[in-house]
């Protein structure tokens, strides 16, 4: 594409309804053009346009590469009813009566707008004649949806910002590869959800950290790792996990909006990757299949100064918590419960809350302790210090996950919080305990004075009107239990 041209891009892009309404600033039109030139003159063939939803699923079209510039002159339409679902792909909101129950009026089963942003565009290794475009959902005017997962954590990272304080996010990944041994495609199978796979372990488990297991899976592990680096993912380990067949992998720190969109790029690349090798990769918490371990997502935080680029979570001298971690602490801590339909939306995820499994059953932080629910890594000089909060699970929205993580933690700054002393004996004591499932959270968030005023009660209603609907479900359905219980007996 020659300079006339982008010039030519660049105009039409500025006369587009998106930039005319606001919605693209100069360096947003700038970068699109850019990305329209890379496109012309390289080999791909579609692009994937996609958004984050309210389970942390990416959705959308695929445009021919033809078409690329239209989506930042015009933006692209999608149906309403992908952002009133829940995880059967059920709409649970009554779309033909008037606005449908949710802010802004979304009766109809009309149209959203997708707002592309060009920082999240990749070429995918896997499918090197395609590429990926992030985008956020919008109301169809271009407004803000309280519940647009991407805007609500940018809203959240500039309440941080207008602090002075920026937050560095580090990831740890915890998931499961299986050999798929059935694709459940029969007729039959497609229901709402669809019959799950069946599947067999790639090895056996319960040697954490063995080098014969990771021999076993290094084939997985290179073609995972390989793929992340050729998409500009900060990957820094792989890691052979507790049970049969899990994986971990750890990222070298960044920012949170940055680390949410990676963590979407991974799962799905994961998933997809491994598709294509007759693998299923699942980032569910306890998959129900025999002797496997469940999976956590380690969110490692730390504060910084925006000015001096200072870590504020390092202690002083004698290893006494600075003013802002010990606020940041005290308000993960306060807002935990009612926190856990974001770091926790599954009903599975909730019976990962168990006593002596490196997983935390109780509301409370600890020095250097994995059962503990935060983990202070911080020592004076140390300039990685650092919490740990090892509360959620590894199919959270990470812009629902990362936003509660950044409001409860300023609001225990702002309040002035005092921690509580930190515990060593994590599974003991009185602390208060984490919901036990997800009726118990839906109940904590539809009662939070806290996230009603810091998200408002638009969004509220929406999240837990979509949790109750699987609730719901859940709690109607027989269960093996039940049947095994009471079907010879009665």
């Amino acid at each position: 594409m020659t300079g006339s041209a982008i010039m030519d891009v660049t105009q039409q892009i500025t006369q587009g309804p998106l930039a005319r309404a606001g919605l693209l600033d100069a360096d947003a039109i700038k970068a699109a053009a850019a990305l329209v030139q890379q496109v012309a003159d390289s080999d791909l063939e579609t692009i994937r346009v996609l958004f984050a939803d309210q389970h942390g699923v990416l959705r959308g079209k695929t445009i021919v590469a033809e078409a690329f510039v239209s989506i930042f002159t015009s933006g692209l339409a999608a149906p309403s009813t992908l952002m009133l679902k829940d995880t059967s792909h059920r709409t649970v909101f009554p779309v033909w009566d008037g606005d449908a129950g949710v802010a802004g009026g979304m009766g109809g089963a009309g149209d959203i707008l997708m707002l592309p942003d060009p920082a999240t565009f990749r070429v995918l290794p896997w499918s090197p004649h395609s590429a990926w475009i992030f985008c956020d959902p919008r109301f169809k005017s271009g407004a803000v949806m309280p519940f647009s997962p991407r805007d609500m954590l940018k809203s959240a990272i500039a309440r941080l910002a207008a602090h002075n304080l920026d937050l560095v996010v580090g990831l740890e990944v915890e998931f499961h590869v299986f050999e798929r041994t059935d694709a459940k495609l029969e007729h039959a199978d497609a229901t709402m959800p669809g019959t799950p796979v069946q599947t067999r372990n790639l090895s056996q488990g319960y040697q954490f950290l063995t080098e014969a297991r990771y021999a076993e899976l290094e084939p997985v592990m290179d073609r995972l790792r390989r793929t992340c680096q050729a998409m500009g993912l900060p990957v820094r380990s792989m890691e052979v996990e507790m049970g049969p067949s899990q994986f971990e992998f750890t990222f070298d720190p960044a920012d949170p909006l940055t680390h949410a969109d990676n963590m979407m790029m991974f799962r799905a690349l994961v998933k997809e990757v491994c598709a294509g090798q007759g693998l299923h990769a699942t980032f569910m918490s306890r998959p129900g299949v025999q002797n496997a371990a469940a999976s956590g997502w380690h969110l490692h935080q730390s504060l910084v100064d925006r000015t001096t680029g200072e870590n504020l979570m390092m202690p002083a001298g004698d290893g006494a918590l600075s003013p802002q971690a010990n606020g940041w602490i005290a308000g993960l801590l306060d807002h935990a419960a009612e926190s856990c339909l974001l770091t926790t939306p599954t009903i599975t995820g909730y019976k990962r809350y168990r006593p002596h499994q490196l997983a935390p059953d109780r509301i409370q932080w600890g020095r250097d302790n994995r059962g503990a629910m935060v983990r202070g890594l911080m020592a004076p000089n140390d300039a990685a210090s650092r919490i740990e909060n090892r509360v959620a699970e590894t199919a959270a929205n990470p812009y629902y996950f990362f936003s509660s993580q950044i409001l409860s933690g300023l609001d225990g700054i702002e309040r002035a919080l005092v921690a509580p002393d930190p515990v060593e004996t994590p599974y003991e004591g009185t602390a208060e305990r984490l919901p036990e499932n997800m009726s118990q959270a839906i109940e904590s968030m539809r009662n939070s004075r806290f996230y009603r005023a810091a998200l408002g009660d638009e969004f509220v209603d929406y999240i837990t009107t979509i949790r109750q609907a699987e609730w719901d479900r859940f709690h109607q359905s027989v269960t093996a239990w039940e049947q095994a219980e009471y079907f010879g007996l009665y």
